[in-house]
């Protein structure tokens, strides 16, 4: 493994301590520092595993998806001042430090979601995958009426009163997908919809179950900083949707409220392919074509 990836696992368990030690710098900005371990320990699993990975083989396009990070998870933010489903606690007064960790702490989603997707698809699969067809380039007539649903999605929870508006954010959450697959298949752009259609399953499943493992850690870091009066953040969901999941949590969020990592993560993946191809990112010196899929495993783990 890259040294690096020891570095992770150094702030990963040092973090840990430091937390329960009282740490108020800890204490107030754990997720992120876990991530920032995370990714570095993940990426340098997947680069001894693949011979390539963001922070070796594309380390000059790894801070514009950190940027491009922020930026998409603004977009969410900007979602949740009218459909107000989660707040943060326990963050800095001074509006300087708390901006720089709320960069920090976006900066780290999308890198986190792509490091455990290749990681996923770089493991030893039980058969051979089969080819794709190579037929399937295009979206089709379908593409529009997907483009159009997407649109839909959402446009309309912000449009609802203030009493409803509350109850659609799963429109937001999945609403990205079929807006933006459609369009960047239509571009030649990486799209997991066109490898789906093509018989290449993998990214997709990679890619759902990243969003769920990444899920997992959120929660699991979020409730360990609020249980020791740290930063965090709470969700404000209508009481008729905590009654329904019936109060059973994980961490801080409803057991059912899991159920929307997978989506968000394909999204993010749409987002950033669509954003990275607005930006003309593949133009820049030393920056290459994105793949839709994780990285295979060498030959002697297929």
């Amino acid at each position: 493994m890259k040294p690096y990836g020891w570095i992770g696992v150094a702030v990963l368990l040092g973090a840990e301590a430091l937390l329960y030690a009282g740490n108020g710098f800890v204490a107030t900005w754990f997720t992120p520092i876990q991530w920032t371990g995370t990714i570095l320990l993940v990426d340098a699993i997947v680069a001894a595993r693949t011979g390539a990975s963001w922070l070796t083989t594309r380390r000059r396009e790894f801070p514009f998806l950190a940027l491009l990070s922020v930026l998409s998870w603004l977009v969410f933010e900007g979602y949740n001042l009218s459909l107000r489903n989660w707040q943060y606690v326990g963050v800095p007064d001074s509006p300087w430090v708390r901006s720089l960790g709320f960069f920090w702490s976006f900066a780290t989603i999308t890198p986190a979601l792509f490091e455990t997707a290749e990681l996923l698809g770089s493991l030893p699969r039980g058969r051979s995958v089969p080819p794709p067809d190579a037929r399937r380039t295009r979206p089709g007539p379908r593409g529009m009426a997907a483009v159009a649903l997407g649109l839909a999605l959402l446009a309309i929870p912000p449009l609802l009163p203030a009493e409803v508006a509350p109850y659609t954010f799963a429109l937001v959450w999945v609403g990205l997908i079929p807006l933006l697959e459609p369009l960047n298949w239509h571009l030649g752009q990486p799209s997991l919809a066109r490898e789906w259609a093509r018989g290449n399953r993998t990214p997709v499943w990679a890619w759902l179950g990243a969003g769920l493992v990444c899920g997992l850690l959120w929660e699991a870091w979020n409730y360990q900083t609020l249980s020791v009066g740290g930063a965090g953040w709470l969700y404000t969901m209508p009481q008729p949707i905590h009654d329904l999941v019936f109060g059973l949590h994980y961490g801080k969020m409803p057991v059912a409220g899991l159920l929307g990592f997978p989506p968000f993560a394909w999204e993010s993946f749409a987002l950033y392919t669509f954003l990275r191809w607005l930006l003309r990112l593949d133009r820049l010196p030393g920056i290459g074509t994105l793949r839709s899929w994780p990285a295979s495993p060498p030959a002697r783990d297929a």
